[in-house]
């Protein structure tokens, strides 16, 4: 049903031809992507999927990602439970984990925004 919904909205757009609709597990989808020698060749990707994944996520987005690409991924305030340290829920710690990997991460440069439940920018280097 929204994959009908939105398939009549690229239509519309003209930009139809341009997008690959995949339903499918993300991290394989994007391996397959790798494996069919996609690396750097990404522009930009919006991550907004499961918490526990999003590492996973980041890390194959940086190798399809050309030189000066962006990710954008939402969540990453997680409504201030990053900030809780009592939060030991497996998003709240998921998500704590990567915004500290993304900090130290030599490969990008980043910056955290307090729009909406937070959002990060990052650009590959």
């Amino acid at each position: 049903e929204f994959t009908n919904r939105a398939k009549k909205y690229w239509q519309e757009a003209g930009v139809s031809e341009k997008i690959n609709l995949v339903l499918a597990p993300a991290t394989e989808t994007l391996q397959k992507c790798l494996d069919n020698g996609e690396a750097a060749t990404f522009d930009f990707a919006f991550i907004d999927a499961d918490k526990g994944n999003y590492d996973n996520y980041y890390e194959l987005m940086l190798k399809l990602l050309r030189p000066q690409g962006m990710i954008a991924i939402d969540n990453t305030l997680w409504s201030g439970r990053v900030l809780d340290e009592s939060d030991q829920t497996e998003d709240t710690v998921a998500i704590k984990a990567l915004n500290d990997k993304i900090c130290k991460d030599p490969r990008v440069t980043a910056v955290f925004m307090n729009i909406g439940d937070g959002l990060t920018l990052i650009v590959k280097n």
